[in-house]
């Protein structure tokens, strides 16, 4: 957890689906539109890419640097780049968007102090996303529906008391008031609230109406006029996911849910109720500690992307959490070659690792690594699996302080392979049965296929 368009209000009542199309899309086929012309996109079929962290510079910079970036994240394999809340929030130019106010200003009415948002103008944003478009990648939009932040204060019979639900934001879109929060005349709460914001009732027609249903509801706005393709829903732990549902079903798109918990059986719930995609917290939770604990069978675990991989969104690092330290490279050989949909940390990819060997990861994922999974072996300090789609790919992981060797049954038989990292110069041949040893380098990995 840790928004111009110049066209006024009564023009936008007035916009109708008429330029919508009604999409189906499942996994990596999917359909969307810009700016009027069906294209194909391919989000959930490469690699994400998380274009932001947390207190990323402000003064409106951060919409071009992203755009500066984009073409070579294209080159590398990125499909997709998840932004930040795009909207303004209650603290202006200097808010990181997780405290939403009003949801059609991306930068140009002055309010809550600023008229650009710390990541920059309206104009800026839609530079970003057509630059992304150009070169085959989706953009998803980060949606905070539960909260909101920035009301003035009214009386609330509700409560008995003044409450800071009056939004009257400048671009006279979604008004609430009280009626709109918890407690209202249909319930007292929902699943969860967050920080003491402004609780949003689902529930509610009207909100309901705003978020999705109207023709210039939030969803059809950021889908057909900013041209957002996918979502990734904030702190859905805080309300039904029948809400995530609705919004995905009005518009399409891939959707990702934030759904904090380490419980792959309760990940995959609620990515089958919301019919939609999770972050794997399982797979994050169990590579945190095999890395931390010198225990690599912790690797063998329950994930979401063992139960779902279609639904399984892995990651290493994000905004928010950042405990995987020793070794974070070995992690990203883990997503990076197993099943799900990856995504990058900025920070990770830009800053902090080694940017040639992410590539290098990024290309066998795309190119390499496919199918099924057959998990062959694993220790405190190794870790062997095999993927068996295409020409099938093994990978070694070693958290020992030395190369490790280990003899593997692969699906190839007298045939000559190679690590497609560059770690090891071996060039070993199968033998007729398909064993072979494979070795790989200390605190490090290799990941092998013919040659």
């Amino acid at each position: 957890m840790k928004y111009i368009f110049t066209i006024v209000a009564s023009a936008l009542l007035m916009w109708s689906c008429s330029n919508e199309a009604d999409v189906s899309k499942k996994n990596a086929e999917e359909v969307t539109v810009h700016n009027g012309n069906f294209e194909p996109k391919s989000a959930g079929s490469k690699v994400m890419m998380q274009a932001f962290y947390w207190d990323v510079p402000g003064g409106g910079t951060w919409w071009n640097t992203i755009s500066g970036k984009v073409a070579s994240w294209a080159s590398a394999g990125i499909d997709a780049i998840w932004l930040p809340p795009a909207t303004k929030a209650q603290n202006g130019g200097y808010s990181m968007g997780y405290d939403p106010f009003d949801y059609f200003d991306f930068g140009s009415y002055n309010q809550m102090g600023s008229t650009e948002t710390r990541f920059g103008s309206l104009t800026e944003i839609q530079s970003l996303i057509t630059t992304a478009h150009n070169n085959n990648i989706d953009v998803i939009a980060d949606i905070v529906i539960n909260h909101n932040s920035g009301g003035a204060s009214e009386y609330n019979p509700y409560t008995g008391s003044n409450t800071w639900t009056n939004f009257t934001p400048a671009s006279g879109l979604f008004l609430r008031s009280y009626n709109d929060f918890h407690p209202n005349n249909v319930h007292a709460s929902d699943a969860g609230s967050f920080g003491g914001y402004p609780d949003l009732c689902h529930d509610k027609a009207y909100v309901q109406d705003w978020l999705y249903n109207n023709s210039n509801s939030i969803a059809k706005y950021y889908k057909n006029v900013m041209h957002f393709d996918g979502w990734r829903f904030d702190y859905v732990k805080g309300f039904e996911p029948w809400v995530v549902k609705n919004f995905k079903n009005a518009v399409g798109g891939f959707t990702v849910g934030e759904y904090w918990d380490a419980n792959a059986a309760t990940l995959e719930s609620w990515t089958n109720n919301a019919e939609a995609s999770a972050f794997d917290f399982a797979c994050y939770y169990k590579m945190r500690d095999a890395l931390a604990n010198n225990d690599l069978t912790q690797l063998n675990g329950d994930m979401l992307l063992k139960r779902n991989p279609y639904r399984a969104v892995t990651f290493v690092s994000n905004h928010d959490t950042n405990e995987i330290f020793n070794n974070k490279l070995l992690a990203y050989a883990y997503i990076l070659t197993h099943e799900g949909y990856p995504c990058v940390f900025y920070r990770d990819y830009e800053e902090w690792l080694d940017k040639s060997k992410l590539n290098n990861l990024i290309w066998i994922h795309n190119n390499k690594a496919s199918g099924s999974t057959t998990y062959l072996y694993a220790d405190n300090d190794e870790y062997v699996a095999r993927r068996n789609g295409g020409s099938g790919i093994i990978i070694y992981i070693n958290n020992s302080d030395s190369w490790q060797e280990r003899w593997v049954d692969t699906n190839w038989a007298s045939t000559k392979i190679k690590d497609y990292t560059g770690s090891s110069g071996w060039e070993p041949v199968t033998q007729a049965d398909t064993w072979v040893k494979v070795e790989a380098p200390p605190h490090g990995y290799s990941v092998w296929s013919v040659k």
